[in-house]
């Protein structure tokens, strides 16, 4: 899709001026009866729980590890536990609406009665899944494919009340990265979150984040210019997500593997947060809280 620069800038400046209004709302966001305070950055502990999701897959289906890896997450600062059921690497296969639900809802209510007060989010893009973990004790709805896979999402999420993460991704977990072209990546990416929040408000929903989807339909030359531009999303007005922890844009650049790709997110958290990014999305929550507080330090 072309789009030309004049427009984008059109709706970034709509963008500013609507999102500022907006972010006094989200200095703080609102997760049933629990707070979160974004007024210094957070850390959302990643929790999959399938059995082929690119790095940890596998590794956490069994209830006791579950539990074990919430409870080490918690303790090491993650504000946010985000359990995902059904893989988006690229190219895993989809898994069925029924299926998810029978992989979510066990280990979400484990989690939900032994850490009361902490924080869930789902990593899902079905509403029905959506309905079905909010009922269950979820706080918060990530959404990889921001409300594009199938119609009632935006409807499902106003009614539920939950902060919602809406996210750029660019086809779909299994063709995202056959060759993903953009005219100007930062700009059509801007241009895709002032529509979908526009439909947010309009449907009803009143907290919304923001996530750039880095390795979701893009090139590692696409990721570094976003990560680069951050700060043009930011100056949207929402609060942002990064998720860059162990990804393709790190393990092909310095040619490791994602096992070895620790100390690569660390550095790449560390710009997003001068970048300015709100919430770290990652597998290492003790690495990701210490470049929080020396970032904080200088900041």
């Amino acid at each position: 899709m072309n789009i030309s620069e004049a427009k984008i800038n059109n709706f970034l400046g709509f963008g500013r001026t609507f999102g500022t209004v907006f972010n006094k709302e989200m200095n703080k966001l609102f997760c049933n009866t629990k707070e979160l305070d974004l007024s210094i950055p957070q850390v959302m502990g990643i929790l999959n729980i399938t059995p082929d999701s690119f790095f940890d897959g596998g590794r956490y289906e069994a209830c006791d590890a579950q539990l074990h890896q919430a409870e080490k997450m918690l303790n090491d600062g993650a504000a946010i536990i985000d359990i995902g059921a059904v893989s988006t690497r690229p190219g895993a296969p989809e898994v069925s609406e029924v299926l998810e639900i029978e992989r979510l809802l066990p280990p979400l209510k484990s989690i939900r009665n032994h850490f009361p007060g902490c924080l869930i989010s789902v990593d899902t893009y079905r509403p029905a899944v959506a309905k079905a973990a909010v009922d269950e004790g979820a706080d918060i709805i990530n959404d990889i494919y921001g409300g594009r896979f199938e119609t009632g999402m935006f409807e499902t999420i106003a009614s539920l009340k939950v902060p919602y993460i809406l996210m750029h991704m660019k086809g779909t977990p299994q063709t995202m990265q056959q060759e993903p072209e953009y005219n100007n990546v930062v700009m059509e990416v801007s241009y895709f979150f002032e529509q979908r929040i526009a439909l947010c408000r309009e449907k009803g929903i009143r907290q919304v984040l923001i996530d750039p989807g880095f390795g979701f339909g893009k090139t590692a030359d696409h990721n570094f210019a976003l990560l680069s531009h951050l700060d043009a999303l930011k100056s949207m007005g929402y609060p942002i997500v990064a998720g860059l922890s162990r990804k393709s844009m790190i393990t092909r650049v310095l040619k490791i593997n994602p096992e070895n790709a620790k100390n690569g997110t660390t550095v790449l958290n560390t710009i997003a947060l001068i970048k300015g990014a709100d919430i770290l999305r990652v597998h290492d929550v003790k690495e990701a809280m210490e470049a929080i507080r020396l970032v904080q330090m200088v900041s």
